[in-house]
């Protein structure tokens, strides 16, 4: 019988990057110890040396340090072959990854920065033009990739990597439209003009290691902080 492998997760719950890791580790059943930084603070120089970058996470898998979400988790997949994936070997799986990673795309290059602009908008009116780019966005991107979720990506009964990696965003895009960050047009629009998605974000919210970690209450408290200061020193 393999021996278990020693992680240790260097995290914050309030990242949405962390997030993803504490997801897949959830998901494959792996068991490991929790080192919580602080992101509010400098980062120390031990910490540092784990991760010249500064960020979260890192995740250090039998003395190996890996950094930066994304290739965190594909490592655990691959690493521990399950539902999360198929297999890179195969055309199914190589076909799967393609595709997955197209999806995960879109919110990291177009729906997040665009999350982020929030932040320094000076008007509600500049909110509400983000929020219509957004809706655009994942109709004419998401919603077609969606066509087949079932209900799950890719047709798939249970999570799949293209949730690990996309969920943390979907969580806090919805939160910040329910608690007025974003208006709640965003999810009325998007529940007409992208019903594939607006179901696979219902499944997704569904799923315990998914929202077992987040709290939206730090999230919207962070986030409207952000917004009243950068009103306050640019009005």
């Amino acid at each position: 019988m393999a021996l278990s492998p020693k992680i240790i997760l260097y995290t914050s719950h309030q990242s949405l990057y962390a997030h993803r890791v504490h997801i897949a580790l959830a998901e494959l059943g792996l068991d490991y110890e929790e080192v919580a930084i602080d992101l509010d603070v400098p980062r120390t120089d031990a910490y540092l040396k784990i991760n010249p970058r500064g960020k979260v996470p890192s995740l250090s898998y039998n003395g190996q340090v890996i950094i930066e979400s994304a290739i965190i988790a594909q490592f655990l997949a691959d690493a521990h072959p399950s539902h999360l994936v198929l297999p890179s070997g195969s055309e199914r799986g190589a076909l799967q990854r393609a595709r997955i990673n197209g999806f995960a795309d879109v919110y990291v290059t177009q729906l997040l920065p665009l999350l982020y602009d929030v932040v320094s908008t000076k008007t509600n009116d500049e909110v509400e033009i983000i929020a219509g780019s957004m809706v655009q966005i994942i109709v004419k991107e998401l919603e077609p990739l969606l066509i087949d979720c079932g209900p799950y990506f890719g047709g798939s009964e249970k999570i799949t990597l293209a949730e690990v990696l996309t969920a943390s965003i979907v969580l806090r895009l919805y939160t910040s439209a329910n608690c007025g960050i974003l208006p709640k047009s965003l999810i009325d629009d998007l529940s007409v003009q992208a019903p594939n998605f607006s179901r696979w974000v219902k499944a997704v919210q569904k799923v315990p290691n998914i929202c077992d970690i987040y709290d939206e209450s730090v999230w919207v408290t962070k986030i409207s902080e952000k917004i009243a200061q950068y009103r306050s020193t640019s009005s």
